[in-house]
């Protein structure tokens, strides 16, 4: 089945966040939509554990709330008061039924992390498809305290390095989940294109 956003109706800013059912349950971030558990209620019963791309605040910020329903395990590479699994770069974790590596991928955040499985990139929001800043590829936003241009450059170029020629959908912490069969580039592409413009030096939102 695939990963269902269920922060798809919230009216307030959020990121995406992802339940994935399946062998294990998974939530892929938490956002900031009131009721998000609500949401995720109506497709499962529990779920086992949160997995989190980064902890800012739009990636977190109903994370209470998920664990007062559900009481999953919190993943996690950055500290957390909650957290029972730290992440590492190389490491392996299953979302959902598919089993996925962690790549360490910071510059947007310093704790920022992707996961890669066979068929799916949840990409946080290291690239994204979309974000109205640019189409079909784009980059996290590096002009605010604590971020890098540079490091995200590299974690651009590692995530390519990882990633499989089998992956064919990219679910991103904001704008929309990108499908290879929908359009007319692989996944590999699309990053490969936020790449490239991330290496331009431009700023993402000019003044």
């Amino acid at each position: 089945m695939d990963p269902i956003s269920v922060t798809a109706d919230a009216e307030e800013f959020t990121c995406n966040a992802y339940l994935v059912p399946g062998e294990v349950p998974t939530l892929v971030d938490v956002g900031t939509m009131p009721g998000v558990e609500d949401v995720i209620a109506e497709h499962v019963e529990t779920i086992d554990r949160v997995v989190l791309t980064h902890q800012h605040a739009d990636h977190v910020g109903e994370l209470e709330a998920v664990f007062d329903a559900f009481d999953p395990e919190l993943y996690a590479y950055g500290d957390h008061p909650r957290r029972d699994v730290e992440l590492t770069d190389g490491s392996t974790i299953r979302i959902g039924d598919e089993r996925c590596e962690v790549v360490y991928t910071p510059g947007h955040a310093a704790d920022h992390v992707s996961f890669v499985g066979e068929g799916r990139l949840y990409s946080g929001d290291v690239v994204v498809y979309n974000d109205g800043a640019f189409e079909n590829g784009s980059f996290g936003r590096t002009d605010m305290a604590g971020q890098s241009r540079e490091r995200l450059i590299a974690s651009l170029e590692k995530l390519l390095d990882r990633l499989p020629e089998t992956v064919s959908a990219m679910y991103a912490g904001h704008g929309d989940v990108y499908r290879s069969a929908a359009g007319e580039d692989t996944v590999r592409e699309v990053v490969a294109r936020a790449l490239e413009r991330a290496r331009r030096g431009e700023p993402k939102y000019p003044e």
